[in-house]
């Protein structure tokens, strides 16, 4: 099973296959609108502008497990985060991302990417996971990663061949 054959809830309720996603460099994010890293919006959507024309998008997850700092709705959370942030990437419904109730997409990414001694639980809010275009989970990263330095591994994913962007390079190359 790959990452391509989960179907998650979209923040307005929607179903959304991940196979849509795929050929797509992927960096996917549980967020709190009420967190210390809350700021990370900014350098998340930075990433999102730079990259999204090529085949780069950033999955944003509300969860309100760590400390109460994601209370409100997913409407809520929406407006927060477009409003305060001017989000553009894709947002999703609140979800839980540890326990018994962990959604079957963090279920997957804790186990295709341990954390910090191999341990697996989600240790706060702002954990990052960076997806290949072929839906394979590559690197974990903890919430005091700022966005920015993630920069370089995107750019490598988005050169490396099943990208969308690689494809499209080559099938229309430069004169």
């Amino acid at each position: 099973m790959t990452l391509h054959d989960l179907v998650v809830t979209a923040i307005d309720g929607r179903r959304v296959p991940l196979r849509a996603y795929a050929g797509s460099v992927l960096l996917i994010v549980n967020l709190a609108s009420r967190c210390g890293f809350t700021p990370q919006y900014q350098g998340l959507e930075a990433l999102q502008r730079r990259y999204g024309p090529r085949g780069f998008s950033v999955l944003g997850f509300p969860c309100d497990q760590f400390g109460h700092q994601e209370p409100g709705s997913n409407a809520q959370i929406r407006d927060f985060a477009c409003n305060i942030y001017a989000v553009t990437f894709p947002l999703f419904a609140k979800i839980a991302v540890n326990g018994p109730d962990a959604d079957p997409l963090y279920r997957h990414l804790k186990t295709a990417a341990r954390g910090v001694l191999g341990s697996s639980p989600i240790k706060w809010n702002f954990t990052k996971f960076l997806v290949d275009p072929a839906g394979r989970v590559v690197a974990r990263y903890a919430p005091l990663t700022p966005p920015q330095r993630l920069s370089g591994r995107i750019e490598a994913l988005l050169a490396a061949p099943g990208s969308v962007h690689a494809r499209s390079a080559q099938a229309h190359p430069e004169a």
